[in-house]
């Protein structure tokens, strides 16, 4: 299953990762998103298209081979 990772040097706090996905993702207070500790991997494999809409493509989607 896959998982997400954000880079925060390209986001530029638009807030669509958290606006459409707020189970997943959530931002500082300088609107800078992270991805919430407590997100499971289906919530995160299910949030991958937030990763083809950020606009500075922030955010990363690590693939694992199925075991």
């Amino acid at each position: 299953m896959n998982r997400l990772d954000i880079i925060p040097e390209k986001c530029i706090a638009c807030g669509l990762c958290y606006l459409h996905y707020p189970e997943v993702f959530d931002c500082k207070d300088d609107g800078i998103a992270f991805i919430k500790k407590e997100s499971k991997p289906l919530q995160q494999e299910m949030a991958t298209p937030a990763a083809y809409r950020c606009p500075t493509r922030a955010i990363e989607i690590i693939e694992h081979p199925e075991n």
